[in-house]
């Protein structure tokens, strides 16, 4: 499900970009979807080719307001940075594809492959066009209802669910307005338009009943915290936790639910690209254009002669041009033992298979 800053959590939980082929969008606020620019380009860039990135996402009242005219703006905006990285494999990297679907089917699903199938239905976000989404697989549920005020679809969608997650706003109008310099009655409207008080989070949670109830989209700050849970054990007293901080990890079992804190470093490296090695080898698409196609020489005249940077000893062989013409195919034995192990998914899997065979 996404939001603004979950492409930096994604990377330091150590995974890679171009695992990424499903994108869920609950409404277009930018603090929900803003990390989706950079994951579309980067993730292409981190081995990408052979994705489609799919995006799914409610309609609008109107398509100019739907998640297909979002991802068409989008697009647009980035139409330097899509220009300037066409120098680079690309592939199928770029070819985004949009599930829209209508906000008003509630219950409508959105996703159904191998088992997962995802659900909708409507949120009351002051505007049309904001959806909740339930996960089902192997006999487990998690919802994430996203951004909106406190609504029976959300009792009737959820209901049952092992892991019920949704937003949180404490009713301390008066005390944040001071710390966030809001005008309390700018921050009243904004929660009775927008969002569920905490209150209103604990009686929908009592009505699901759920095995664990967890509350997000909060400040986390200690002046708010014991408020904030005063205000849900109201209607509910069953396990709750917040989700928050960043990188906390729920893991659910048909006999067991336990929260932990994710272990993640303070500075993050990107993990290596996820490559399938089913063929037996890595095909590396050759990039659509060239620094001489979309950039004026003269630029590339002022820059400095690397023999004035470089040490007297020290002299690299600079790849200024896409070394071969084609597309370069790395034969998956010629790849040193590291790589394989850090870029391929399958060859992991294959390497366990040999070893369970070895044991028997």
């Amino acid at each position: 499900m996404a939001h603004a800053r979950w492409p930096s959590n994604y990377i330091a939980g150590g995974f890679a970009l171009n695992e990424i082929k499903d994108v869920f969008i609950t409404h277009l606020h930018v603090d929900h979807f803003g990390g989706l620019p950079y994951t579309w380009m980067f993730g292409t860039w981190a081995g990408g080719w052979h994705n489609r990135l799919t995006v799914h996402g409610p309609s609008g009242r109107t398509a100019e307001y739907g998640t297909a005219k979002m991802v068409e703006g989008m697009k647009m905006m980035l139409g330097w940075h899509i220009n300037a990285f066409s120098v680079f494999p690309v592939g199928k990297g770029w070819d985004i594809q949009v599930n829209e679907f209508d906000f008003r089917d509630n219950g409508g699903v959105v996703y159904e492959e191998e088992g997962v199938k995802v659900t909708h239905w409507q949120r009351s976000h002051a505007k049309d066009g904001a959806s909740a989404y339930r996960l089902d697989w192997n006999g487990l549920c998690f919802v994430w209802t996203g951004d909106g005020r406190p609504s029976k679809l959300d009792a009737k969608y959820a209901k049952g669910c092992d892991v019920y997650v949704t937003e949180q706003q404490p009713e301390l109008v008066e005390i944040s307005s001071g710390v966030q310099s809001v005008p309390p009655f700018l921050a009243r409207y904004t929660i009775d338009t927008h969002h569920t008080p905490g209150y209103a989070a604990g009686y929908l949670a009592n009505e699901v009943q759920p095995r664990l109830f967890m509350t997000t989209h909060m400040p986390f700050d200690p002046y708010l915290n014991e408020e904030a849970v005063a205000e849900v054990r109201e209607h509910w007293d069953g396990p709750f936790h917040f989700g928050a901080p960043d990188g906390i990890v729920v893991n659910v079992t048909k006999e067991q639910i336990w929260v932990r804190e994710g272990i993640l470093p303070d500075y993050p490296n990107s993990r290596a690209p996820q490559f399938d090695f089913g063929n037996g080898q890595l095909v590396v698409p050759h990039p659509p254009t060239s620094r001489e196609e979309i950039q004026e020489p003269f630029v590339r005249e002022q820059q400095i002669d690397p023999k004035k940077y470089y040490p007297k000893d020290y002299h690299p062989e600079l790849l200024e041009e896409w070394p071969v013409e084609g597309d370069p195919v790395v034969p998956l034995d010629a790849l040193p033992e590291s790589l394989k192990e850090s870029m391929g998914q399958e060859w992991r899997l294959r390497n366990k298979n040999r070893e369970a065979q070895a044991q028997e």
